[in-house]
């Protein structure tokens, strides 16, 4: 499959604007799919040290992204060209997106180990989920994100700027700016402060 075939299969479920669509026996989603995995199989292959060609290979999944954005392996998505990543974008181990539908990242976004974004779901009826049909709403995060281990952000989901979101939450609903965010599903705990800036003490080298 072509790149511009693989743009054809995002734009086909971006006009389905949240409604379903044959997410499972459609050939051309299906082969759009497998091509973004051969990408970033290829990706998860290359070495820590290979910085220039781990990020030209990036380059060739995503659908943009700052000079400055760092994934680190192993990252899969579904698609891949509907994901958007700012300036100094920084993703450790175990990143997975499933971008049916745009997933949006700020500048200065810092994400832990083992997080999940999905904009996919499916059907709460048997019938038509076993047909293979699926729905997906865009997931946006704003700028100054820091995205604790093991967080998982469901379809539809706004995350604003400066904000915290604890390890292990599961965010279903929209997160305002300016706030520390935890649990399932996650709500807000706090704002972010001054105090804040004076929370740890900065150690130097002696």
């Amino acid at each position: 499959m072509t790149n511009d075939k693989r743009l054809a299969a995002v734009k086909m479920i971006a006009e389905a604007d949240g409604r379903l669509y044959d997410a499972n026996f459609d050939p051309r989603i299906t082969e759009a799919v497998s091509e973004c995995k051969e990408l970033c199989y290829d990706y998860n292959q290359l070495r820590p040290k290979q910085y220039a060609e781990r990020t030209a290979q990036l380059r060739t999944i995503v659908g943009s992204m700052g000079e400055a954005a760092t994934i680190v392996s192993p990252f899969w998505c579904d698609y891949g060209a509907n994901i958007h990543l700012g300036e100094n974008f920084y993703a450790n181990h175990g990143l997975v997106i499933l971008d049916g539908a745009p997933v949006t990242f700020g500048h200065d976004v810092y994400i832990a180990p083992n997080c999940v974004f999905s904009t996919a779901g499916h059907p709460f009826d048997t019938e038509r989920r076993n047909e293979g049909l699926e729905y997906a709403l865009p997931i946006t995060v704003g700028d100054n994100v820091w995205i604790g281990m093991g967080v998982m952000v469901c379809p539809g989901v706004t995350i604003g700027s400066d904000v915290v979101i604890g390890a292990g939450s599961v965010v279903t609903r929209d997160i305002p700016s300016g706030v520390v965010a935890v649990g399932n599903p996650c709500r807000v705990l706090r704002e972010i402060t001054e105090a804040d800036t004076a929370r740890y003490e900065r150690w130097e080298r002696g």
